[in-house]
C-alpha cells in the first residue's frame, strides 16, 4: 500500500509538470498568434495570484459554498468528535476541524491546504443513517485525503484548469472580434493563419483535457483513500457498508457545486452513471476492491 501511495504521488508530479508545460505552450503559442507577449505575462500572474488564493483560502471557500457550519463539541455531535479524534491520532496527524452540513444526502469531503489547516465536512443525512463502523470508515476516508496531501493537490490542479479556460476564453472572444496581426505579405499570412488555427484548436481542446486530467486525479485519489481509509480502521467492510448506503441515496445535495464536487466521497450530484466526466469511479467498483481487501 505504501508502495502505491509513493508510486501515485511521482504520477501525479508527471502530471502537474506535464500541465504546466502545456499551459505555458497554450500561453506562448496564443501570444505569437496575437504578437502580444503580454498575454503569456497576463496568464502567469493571473496564475500566481489566483495559486496564492486558491492555497490560504480555498478550505474557507469550499466550506462556504457548501454551507458547511463548525460542529461544536457538545450535544449531538460529540460522538462524531470523539471518532475523528482517535482516528487523528491513529493516523499520526493533528485533529482536524469539524464542520455539519445540513441536508438529507449523506456525504462527505475533506479540505485545506495541509494536515496542519484541515477541516472534514459531513452531510446531517451521513450522521442519520450510518452506523459507528460505517461512519469511522468515512472518517477515515478523508482522513486519508488529508494525510496524503491530496487536498492540496486537488487545489493545484483545479487553479490550472481555471487559468487554462480563461486563457482559453480570452483568445476566443479576441479572435472573434477582430484581433490578432494583420498583414499583407503572402508568407506571414500563411503563417498567420497556421498559428490561428493552432490557437484555435488549443483555445478550444485546453479546457477539455485540463478537465480530464483533473477528474483523472481525483478518481485515482478517491481509489487510494479508500485503501488508505481501510487500512486505518483495519475493517473495509465499514467503508464499503457506508458506500452501499451513501449510493442507495438518489436525491443530490442541493449546495452541490460543480467546483467542490470532487472533494465528496461520493458524487453529490447523483449522476445514474459514472462516465468520462465523472469526478467519481463507480462505488460499485470501489465496494469490490475493498472487499477484496485483506487487513
Amino acid at each position: 500500500m505504501y508502495k502505491e501511495i509513493d508510486s501515485n504521488k511521482r504520477k501525479t508530479v508527471l502530471l502537474m509538470t506535464i500541465f504546466l508545460i502545456f499551459v505555458i505552450g497554450v500561453g506562448y503559442v496564443l501570444s505569437l498568434y496575437f504578437n502580444n507577449y503580454l498575454i503569456l505575462v497576463i496568464a502567469v500572474l493571473v496564475a500566481i495570484v489566483q495559486s496564492l488564493v486558491s492555497y490560504y483560502f480555498s478550505d474557507s471557500i469550499s466550506l462556504a459554498v457548501s454551507g458547511a457550519k463548525e460542529a461544536p463539541r457538545e450535544g449531538p455531535f460529540l460522538e462524531l468528535h470523539r471518532i475523528v479524534e482517535n482516528l487523528s491520532i491513529t493516523a499520526g496527524i493533528q485533529k482536524p476541524k469539524i464542520y455539519i452540513i445540513n441536508d438529507p444526502s449523506p456525504n462527505a469531503f475533506a479540505t485545506g491546504r495541509d494536515p496542519k489547516h484541515a477541516s472534514i465536512a459531513v452531510t446531517t443525512g451521513l450522521l442519520d443513517i450510518l452506523e459507528k463502523n460505517e461512519l469511522e470508515g468515512v472518517i477515515a476516508h478523508e482522513l486519508s485525503h488529508v494525510g496524503n496531501y491530496d487536498i492540496r493537490l486537488m487545489t493545484i490542479v483545479v487553479v490550472l484548469v481555471g487559468v487554462v479556460a480563461l486563457i482559453s476564453d480570452f483568445a476566443l472572444r479576441w479572435m472573434w472580434w477582430g484581433g490578432g496581426r494583420r498583414n499583407n505579405d503572402n508568407n506571414n499570412n500563411q503563417a498567420q493563419l497556421i498559428l490561428m488555427i493552432v490557437a484555435i484548436a488549443l483555445a478550444i481542446l485546453a479546457p477539455l483535457a485540463a478537465t480530464l486530467i483533473q477528474l483523472a486525479i481525483s478518481r485515482k485519489r478517491e481509489y487510494l483513500a479508500d485503501a488508505s481509509g481501510a487500512l486505518l480502521t483495519r475493517y473495509p467492510k465499514g467503508l464499503a457498508s457506508a458506500l452501499e448506503k451513501i449510493s442507495q441515496y438518489k436525491t443530490p445535495i442541493k449546495r452541490a457545486n460543480r467546483a467542490t464536487s470532487h472533494l465528496y466521497i461520493s458524487d453529490p450530484f447523483k449522476k445514474k452513471v459514472a462516465g468520462l466526466f465523472s469526478t467519481h469511479p463507480p462505488i460499485s467498483d470501489r465496494i469490490k476492491k475493498l472487499d477484496e481487501m485483506n487487513v
